[in-house]
């Protein structure tokens, strides 16, 4: 019997590649929706807490296998979770509130670019002429929606601060794939995620501390607060993960990157339906520009792996 039997049929892997970018659009819908009412650092630790008691039943007995690589690798983990688990999702989470879901999508989109530009800066990997290319448009695309169209905003030095956070989200996370291929920890895929949002979550407890005793107050717990955080932990984090490994590695990260470009999609008509946002010319153009941008920056290179 041929072993292709035995894997999940294809249509199963293209689906999860459809779902997960809709769970990463409705992360930034989600959080513009309820950062009224959940604080930014509340809305990122409670997250990371849900979606560990969700993990450790089946990911605790790969970290006491591997705590001799854990104890070896600590520093590294700490920077990797660092860089994505706390200051990624934390940064998008402030970000929110002072910009759009849609304009936190677009910028959101760039990673890649990001991605390569970080590699070919600290790790002196070669740019073709044609991603260099595709570098360039998306900056333009993300200038363009960052001064809303308007080149006084960028002059002037009045852009929105939701908008420049996310751009630094976009760097960290950046810096985190950058250091996962220098500084790959050698765990399995389930151990190192456990591991990862264990050690994330640690270091955003203090921040979370200083900010509900001292800031934000926390929130209420009720229905409307519960929900999302459930949301937060369980679809944009664990299934989109799971959903994005399984899709690159049954069809190629090639052929996955195409699915990426859904993301500011679906946020865009999300953030329509659910909160009344409205797509501006600055928003189609800078969206374009972006899309083409990846579009040339990615298609000769494999994507890392993301969690989010």
């Amino acid at each position: 019997m041929s072993s292709d039997t035995s894997k999940p049929p294809l249509w199963l892997a293209y689906t999860g590649l459809v779902l997960t970018p809709l769970f990463w659009a409705g992360n930034a819908v989600v959080a513009k929706g309820v950062v009224g009412e959940i604080p930014p650092l509340s809305m990122s630790f409670w997250r990371w807490v849900i979606a560990l008691v969700i993990l450790l039943p089946v990911g605790l007995p790969g970290l006491w296998r591997q705590r001799q690589t854990i104890r070896q690798n600590w520093l590294s983990i700490l920077a990797l979770a660092t860089f994505s688990v706390a200051a990624f999702n934390s940064l998008l989470y402030f970000a929110a509130v002072t910009t759009t879901a849609t304009n936190i999508a677009l910028i959101n989109a760039t990673i890649p670019i990001m991605v390569a530009l970080l590699a070919w800066i600290l790790l002196g990997d070669r740019t073709r002429p044609v991603q260099a290319f595709g570098i360039a448009l998306a900056v333009l695309g993300i200038l363009a929606v960052v001064a809303r169209g308007d080149l006084s905003v960028l002059t002037g030095l009045q852009a929105q601060p939701g908008d420049l956070i996310m751009v630094l989200a976009v760097f960290s996370w950046g810096l985190f794939s950058v250091l996962l291929r220098r500084q790959a920890v050698p765990l399995p895929p389930l151990t190192f995620l456990t591991v990862q949002i264990a050690t994330g979550t640690i270091v955003i407890l203090p921040f979370y501390l200083v900010d509900l005793l001292f800031f934000s107050g926390g929130f209420e717990l009720n229905r409307s607060t519960a929900l999302p955080m459930i949301y937060f932990a369980i679809f944009p984090g664990i299934l989109a993960y799971a959903f994005w490994n399984h899709g690159v590695h049954r069809i190629g990260p090639a052929k996955a990157a195409i699915f990426m470009y859904l993301t500011p999609v679906f946020a865009s008509v999300m953030a329509g339906i659910f909160l009344d946002e409205r797509l501006g010319l600055f928003h189609i153009i800078g969206g374009l520009l972006i899309l083409a941008g990846l579009f040339l920056a990615t298609r000769t290179t494999g994507l890392n792996q993301r969690y989010r």
